[in-house]
């Protein structure tokens, strides 16, 4: 079906200006990093006060749980980074009509994913070994862990669907509104928890209602976005059309596929720890990893915006804005993640010890390792960015799956010979042996073949880019 200009919104090609959109990115850090600050105060507030009242075991399955959510960050098959590699050329060039198919089609297939993947839970939960799943000893009763991992991995599955706004929002450079609006989720959260603990509520009832506050706000923001800000952009079952839904669905495959690798590799250290060195290692490990996770969701928040500007950049052939914009940010990650991570190190002794009501090692190795870990990650970003805008997959994805098997025999032996300090510095060893040449590979592969699109266009000759 073709586009006509009644069905076109945003601004036009010609409008996409580099100062614009460099003035939109600076607008999206700022905001990024107001949100990782509110983040921050989460786990600095709730842990002092959670850890005590849950108890380390009861606190170690509550994170080793987190960590199979977090792992299961595939269960949107992809769609979320499809989307919006997709929805930026279509603000780029303000076609709406192609934008509400793309939103219609995603939303359709997660959502019946969602209640699929709840029925089946709900459905398989007595047959699960919950127990031996989580190596789960001690006091914590059986019907206590099932009830916990069924509570937390229904809300992150009925999110699946909801956080595609997030997505949306990005890329029609509306970073800013995310970002108050998962500060919001933060917040939210934040009170909740903080309210329960000290009402003495039921320990299941807290971690409950920290599950449940990131999917509520995604539902208000959602309602919000959708109904007042870009009603033109609403799903409906009538905008789903089949080779549309296709094409979103094959490049979502790839993203799929690194998506899996990706959160296996990165959230299997607490269970690797759990199995070979038990839960009250868990919390030795899961506090500072917490705590440093923080620096590394920092530098995420500041170069995610990058990928949908990137892509309005590509769609208009603005390749030096890549590449200066590419360069600048990898500064600035360096920067945004080197600093708190080295601030950690020096300081994480005294920090424990004034922080938390019971004694927690803060041992500078570790801390070290976590920060050399986000670190490298950091410094990478600006470059994956650039190659998620132009669908450019396979680099990556080769480079985490080396990255899976090599880290994951590394991380068992390592814990099981030297301790939970050898965890982050064997995860940063093979992230820099095999990630790291892949991101710059894809980095480049990315701009040489839009290159070849720029020539060809300028000499008028017509390209197929596979």
């Amino acid at each position: 079906m073709s586009t006509t200009l009644a069905d076109r919104d945003g601004p036009p090609a010609s409008a996409g200006r580099a100062p614009d959109r460099t003035r939109r990115l600076l607008s999206g850090v700022a905001t990024a990093l107001v949100s990782r600050a509110a983040g921050f105060l989460t786990p600095i507030l709730t842990v002092p006060v959670t850890l005590p009242f849950l108890g380390k075991d009861l606190y170690g399955l509550w994170m080793a749980v987190a960590s199979l959510s977090a792992m299961a960050a595939f269960a949107d098959l992809g769609l979320g980074s499809g989307l919006m590699t997709k929805l930026a050329p279509c603000y780029a060039h303000g076609d709406t009509v192609r934008a509400r198919r793309y939103i219609s089609s995603a939303y359709l297939t997660l959502s019946l994913l969602a209640v699929f993947l709840t029925g089946l839970l709900w459905l398989l939960a007595d047959a699960i070994p919950w127990v031996a799943v989580f190596n789960v000893t001690g006091q914590i009763t059986p019907e206590r862990t099932r009830l916990i991992a069924l509570i937390s991995l229904t809300a992150f599955v009925l999110n699946v669907p909801l956080s595609l706004i997030v997505r949306v929002q990005y890329a029609y450079q509306q970073v800013s509104w995310s970002n108050v609006w998962q500060t919001g989720g933060n917040l939210v959260g934040l009170v909740t928890v903080l309210g329960l603990v000290w009402a003495d509520q039921s320990p299941i009832l807290v971690i409950a209602a920290s599950a449940a506050a990131p999917l509520l706000v995604n539902l208000v923001n959602t309602v919000w976005f959708f109904g007042r800000q870009r009603p033109q952009l609403r799903p409906r079952l009538g905008a789903v059309e089949a080779a549309t839904a296709r094409e979103l669905i094959r490049l979502s495959g790839l993203f799929f596929l690194v998506t899996v690798v990706m959160s296996v590799a990165t959230n299997a250290d607490t269970l690797i720890i759990a199995h070979t060195l038990g839960l009250s290692s868990v919390a030795a490990f899961a506090v500072p990893a917490k705590l440093l996770a923080q620096v590394g969701l920092v530098a995420a928040l500041v170069n995610v915006p990058l990928w949908p500007a990137n892509g309005d950049a590509l769609a208009q052939r603005q390749l030096d804005w890549v590449q200066r914009i590419t360069r600048r940010m990898t500064i600035v990650s360096l920067l945004v993640a080197g600093l708190p991570a080295a601030a950690f190190v020096l300081l994480g002794d005294r920090l424990f010890a004034v922080w938390l009501p019971m004694p927690m090692d803060g041992d500078p190795w570790l801390l070290a390792g976590l920060g050399a870990w986000w670190v490298l990650q950091a410094g990478l970003s600006p470059r994956f960015m650039v190659q998620n805008a132009a669908g450019v997959i396979g680099p990556q994805l080769i480079g985490w799956a080396v990255f899976l098997a090599l880290s994951t025999i590394g991380k068992w032996y390592g814990a099981e010979w030297l301790g939970v300090n050898a965890v982050p510095w064997v995860g940063a060893a093979c992230y820099a042996l095999t990630v790291a040449p892949a991101a710059l590979c894809g980095y480049y592969r990315t701009l040489r073949r839009h290159r070849r699109i720029v020539t060809e266009e300028g000499s008028g000759e017509q390209l197929v880019v596979p």
